[in-house]
């Protein structure tokens, strides 16, 4: 086998002759890498922008009682029926408890647990708001404002107000954008609540929040924990959801199983509620790669074309380094260093272009009503899509000029030779 060096300066020289179809074989690259870095950078900006509006206001485990019928009847216990099939009709739900049993001593004991990075209590109260002669349907969620601000970035998502005078000033409350706007109130209002108990409350608004799903805010507002357990008439231990944020989301299934058991309650972790969410990202983010992966392979047919005719016009070449005591694998890196070294030139040049692609997408404008904290079009920078694209333009380059340069490597000079 030759040197390398003379190998390389060998395979320069082929490349510089065909410089024009070079240059388009590596343009082919580059743009295949333009497209796959863009293209990947944008799909998964956009699946973290919606996982924020999701998962992050979703906890990782919500403890709660879920009112349910009771799946032990009378019938089923009693000796007489116990070889009898029993079908039992409109199971009406038991006088399960909606708070949680020992919610105090639940809380101290999930911040105790070293798998739970933060906890925070929530109750809901259903209420009406009044409007003149109308009633407007609505949910105000009592939350520890401290918590969710550390846990489910709160503060992002009130546009208006400032959101810790839920916690220094009494009967306050921060509406969703849509339903302040049902009932045209404005900062520093004072709105009419009527509980379902028939009370009457006045509370005044310090505050708007827009989480970007419109039938959401329509309904949805929040106060402090004391002011809900106010409206309800309830004690302070009276709380009846925990929200948990785990050190380690994937373990969520696993510890929901675990805390229904041991705190006697129900337990719902955030791949069970985000199920078809989950789905949906998944699926966009195979869509984008599947047209990434094209356009490269796309890219490495035209490698592929470039060599074979490279190699077709370059016969009498191939021969004579084969006269000259060149072998068929001294013949075959020669062609693969041509390839690698159009891939390897066409994929830097791809990340460079990808890299100010999404840039410059990430400068224009996305400014709607629905996503008050969203400036401009959602991208991502993560490093993994560059080396991913990196290293599959060295693979497609590779493979494109492995097929030619085999071929290349079993040309026989002798024939070459007689046919000239």
């Amino acid at each position: 086998m030759k040197s390398y060096s003379l190998l390389i300066r060998i395979a320069r020289s082929l490349l510089w002759a065909r410089r024009k179809q070079t240059l388009v074989a590596a343009v082919g690259v580059t743009f295949g890498i333009t497209m796959f870095v863009t293209l990947l950078s944008f799909m998964n900006g956009l699946n973290d922008m919606l996982d924020g509006l999701i998962l992050n206001r979703s906890p990782h485990v919500k403890l709660y009682n879920e009112i349910k019928p009771n799946s032990s009847q009378p019938s089923a216990l009693s000796g007489d029926f116990r070889d009898a099939s029993l079908f039992i009709e409109s199971v009406k739900p038991s006088s399960v408890r909606t708070e949680l049993r020992n919610s105090a001593a639940i809380l101290n004991a999930l911040r105790r647990d070293k798998r739970v990075s933060g906890v925070s209590p929530k109750l809901t109260a259903q209420v009406f708001f009044n409007t003149g002669s109308v009633d407007i349907t609505g949910v105000i969620n009592g939350i520890d404002i401290v918590a969710e601000k550390q846990l489910f970035h709160f503060a992002d998502y009130v546009t208006s107000g400032n959101d810790e005078d839920l916690m220094h000033l009494p009967n306050t409350i921060i509406m969703g954008k849509g339903a302040a706007d049902k009932i045209m109130a404005k900062i520093g209002d004072v709105v009419q609540v009527t509980t379902a108990r028939g009370d009457i409350v006045q509370l005044k608004v310090v505050g708007f929040f827009q989480s970007g799903l419109a039938d959401f805010d329509k309904v949805q507002s929040y106060a402090s924990v004391a002011t809900v357990q106010k409206l309800l008439g309830k004690p302070v231990s009276y709380i009846t959801d925990i929200q948990v944020k785990l050190v380690d989301m994937n373990t969520a299934p696993q510890l929901a199983k675990e805390y229904a058991k041991r705190f006697g309650c129900d337990a719902e972790d955030i791949q069970t509620a985000n199920a078809q969410f989950e789905t949906g990202t998944k699926v966009r983010t195979l869509i984008s790669y599947a047209v990434g992966i094209t356009l490269l392979i796309v890219a490495g047919f035209g490698i592929y074309n470039i060599l074979n005719m490279m190699i077709y016009e370059k016969m009498d070449t191939i021969a004579i380094l084969k006269a000259t005591g060149f072998s068929g694998s001294d013949v075959k890196n020669i062609f693969l260093l041509i390839a690698i070294s159009i891939g390897i030139a066409g994929g830097l040049a791809g990340l460079l272009f990808g890299f100010g692609m999404t840039a410059m997408i990430d400068q224009i404008p996305f400014e709607t009503a629905a996503l008050p904290t969203i400036k401009t079009y959602p991208v991502s920078y993560k490093p993994g899509y560059y080396v991913i694209a990196l290293l599959f333009s060295f693979v497609t380059t590779y493979l494109a000029g492995f097929f030619p340069a085999r071929k290349a490597s079993r040309i026989d000079p002798v024939i070459i030779i007689r046919g000239k």
